[in-house]
């Protein structure tokens, strides 16, 4: 079967000339993660992991240190004890405070969640523990006012978060530690809940240290970077992931394109000598971090405005997602490849966010069930058998896009159809082998979990 996916406008040409880089498992070699960083931006090109899971901690200058897990954790040195930003998921939580106690054994005085997510706060409740067995007072828990919110949301929405991120990570094994959503609570009850918020800026001084909170909405609405002028540093959490933006991501909740190259643009006029992600390399040199910000203010504020432009002419999503995308050779540097979240996701989510969910095609607006629809096409076509042949050739010639759109019609006209699964089955994994973005690949790969099921269930019947 040829691995393509059917694409014959944006990102054609990074697409062809990339794919093979891009899924390579790159190794871990460099120890120190500044030195990796300054080389990769410095040459443009890596051979290594730039997205690093290793629980080992890293002072990275005098006063701070990085733990890079999933996600890190920032740690500061104050006179009045540790100021940590984030605390990594709730799998990584423990050895992450094991790592933390090899490089001080001071109270950790301040916790600051830069947002809300459950591998950013999962972690607090080992950090919770540690303070109790050690006779230490209980951190102080810094977060936005729209992180309770987020996390009444996720209460309310459980079952909902633990299926969509099984789905969105679901190629991740359990033993990394990193599979976000497993098990029966999506945000475990010994989470720390904010006990200091604040709606657009807070300045904190901790032990002689200034801590500098911003709001920005980006990849959330409860988001916040920081800006410590002590070390001339800002934390910067999911803002910058070493990733395309996660400012898509097709099963969840509205993200702000705009908004978040605005953040970027603000931290570039501070000249900062460190950036300190939640995920990726920390950065060293103002020139260095600039290009970095630059780079992903430059490609979210392409999107936002080619967007707006082709909504304005009166052009339907379908012709917007096909036409507008990001420059190959932007794309394609270490730090803005779309392995996670991709643009024509974002562009999705544009629309979304400035035009609402109809897609402009008037058969959209109140279909009939896609099952009627479906059994329709598939009788037009000559029945299960034609559909599935179709789909098939359709396969083989390359065009995974519209032979997934064909296997779907058999299989919403006749779901118990042994045949039609087993394609699409090979279909969809196809499709998942030739995707860059974890996204995309975690929904296909359900596609092919879902019909081997299927198969599986009627060898065993």
């Amino acid at each position: 079967m040829v691995v393509s996916d059917g694409c014959s406008g944006a990102g054609q040409h990074y697409r062809a000339g990339m794919i093979g880089k891009i899924h390579k498992r790159l190794p871990i070699v460099t120890e120190h993660p500044v030195e990796l960083s300054s080389r990769v931006i410095d040459t443009g090109e890596h051979d290594e992991a730039v997205n690093r899971v290793t629980d080992q901690i890293c002072e990275l200058a005098d006063g701070f240190s990085i733990v890079e897990s999933f996600s890190h954790v920032i740690s500061f040195r104050t006179e009045d004890g540790l100021v940590c930003f984030d605390t990594s998921g709730h799998p990584k939580g423990p050895s992450v405070v094991e790592a933390l106690r090899t490089w001080s054994l001071d109270p950790v005085h301040s916790i600051v969640y830069t947002h809300g997510h459950v591998d950013h706060v999962g972690g607090s409740g080992a950090f919770a523990a540690h303070a109790v067995a050690n006779g230490h007072r209980a951190p102080r828990v810094i977060g936005h006012e729209a992180v309770v919110a987020r996390f009444e949301r996720y209460r309310a929405t459980n079952g909902y978060n633990i299926d969509i991120n099984q789905r969105q990570f679901g190629g991740v094994s359990r033993r990394t530690g990193l599979a976000v959503g497993g098990g029966r609570q999506f945000l475990h009850d010994d989470v720390l809940w904010p006990t200091d918020e604040f709606r657009q800026d807070l300045t904190v001084d901790v032990g002689g240290v200034s801590f500098e909170m911003h709001h920005a909405k980006g990849e959330t609405d409860d988001h916040l970077w920081a800006w410590i002028p002590d070390h001339r540093a800002i934390c910067v959490g999911d803002l910058v992931t070493w990733v395309f933006p996660n400012c898509g991501n097709p099963q969840k909740v509205q993200r702000y394109p705009l908004e978040w190259a605005h953040a970027l643009r603000e931290m570039m006029t501070y000249d900062a000598e460190w950036m300190l992600p939640a995920h990726g390399l920390p950065v060293f040199g103002p020139d260095r971090v600039n290009r970095v910000l630059d780079d992903l203010a430059t490609a979210l504020e392409l999107l936002t405005r080619e967007t707006i432009a082709m909504m304005n002419a009166g052009e339907p999503l379908d012709a917007i997602v096909h036409s507008v995308s990001v420059p190959d050779d932007l794309i394609g540097r270490p730090w803005m490849q779309p392995v996670y979240d991709e643009p024509e996701f974002v562009v999705r989510n544009l629309w979304r966010l400035y035009g609402g969910w109809w897609d402009k095609n008037p058969a959209n607006l109140k279909p009939s069930p896609p099952a009627v629809f479906a059994g329709e096409l598939v009788a037009l076509a000559g029945g299960v058998d034609a559909m599935v042949a179709r789909a098939q050739e359709v396969a083989d010639a390359g065009d995974l896009r519209l032979a997934c759109q064909l296997i779907e019609l058999v299989v919403q006209a006749e779901p118990d159809s042994i045949p039609a699964h087993g394609v699409r089955a090979e279909i969809y994994q196809a499709r998942r082998d030739a995707e860059f973005s974890l996204m995309a690949k975690g929904i296909f790969a359900g596609a092919v979990a879902e019909s081997n099921a299927v198969v599986e269930g009627e060898r065993t019947s």
